[in-house]
């Protein structure tokens, strides 16, 4: 089975085929004004020769029984009941990008996953079961919000020194509260953190491609 998976975010598509090597990945940029007619016409035009037979697409905002269900902050409108599958003609799997690098990260047990970007990325995978989580909206300290201390505009704020000990204490309270056996820090901010907290791993972002390959490679996957 030859699987085509697209990582979706607010400034780049990245996109990589199971059949061929495995560090290609080909991207072309995304952007505000972005729909789904206009995703699925970049995918065709730098992965048409890939010729996958199934899609996984992680996309960037809520999902519910498989399909977007709120419109995405940083791309266009119309994502809310497109037929995925039509427009591409093959089955299509449908995940939060935040799910899905958590999927590719999972070792087994319960792990607990932050994405460290512009926003702040949540999951959670319990024995192959994939929780989407909006830990970003939950309240912190100081009128503040997990994601305002830990997204971005955080860093912005804080600094990188009391950005990194928000980090660490985050990390620790969410992994003790959720009784995770493990925490994956992700996103591209975790090149910001020199050491990861206890119990704690950095991802790599790559493991988003990983986590679309077993949507459907492994049967054990619940989402």
């Amino acid at each position: 089975m030859n699987i085509l998976v697209i990582d979706l975010g607010g400034t780049n598509i990245k996109v990589r085929c199971s059949a061929h090597k495995s560090e290609e990945t080909r991207r072309i940029a995304s952007g505000a004004s972005l729909t789904p007619d206009g995703l699925v016409d970049r995918v065709g035009d730098i992965a048409d020769h890939w010729i996958p037979d199934v899609i996984a697409l992680g996309y960037p905002g809520e999902v519910r029984d498989g399909r977007p269900s709120l419109e995405p902050n940083h791309l266009g409108r119309g994502w809310v009941g497109f037929d995925f599958a039509a427009a591409f003609r093959r089955p299509v799997r449908i995940i939060n990008d935040a799910a899905m690098q958590a999927l590719g990260s999972y070792q087994g047990g319960r792990m607990l996953f932050l994405g460290l970007g512009t926003g702040l990325g949540s999951a959670m995978v319990v024995e192959h079961v994939v929780l989407q989580m909006e830990l970003s909206q939950l309240p912190y300290k100081d009128g503040a919000s997990f994601g305002d201390v830990l997204r971005q505009s955080g860093l912005d704020r804080l600094g990188l020194d009391l950005w990194r000990e928000e980090v660490g204490r985050v990390t620790r309270l969410l992994r003790k509260a959720l009784v995770a056996d493990y925490v994956v820090l992700g996103g591209g901010n975790t090149r910001h953190i020199a050491a990861a907290p206890p119990h704690a791993r950095i991802g790599d972002n790559a493991n988003a491609f990983e986590g679309g390959f077993r949507l459907w490679r492994d049967p054990r996957v619940r989402f």
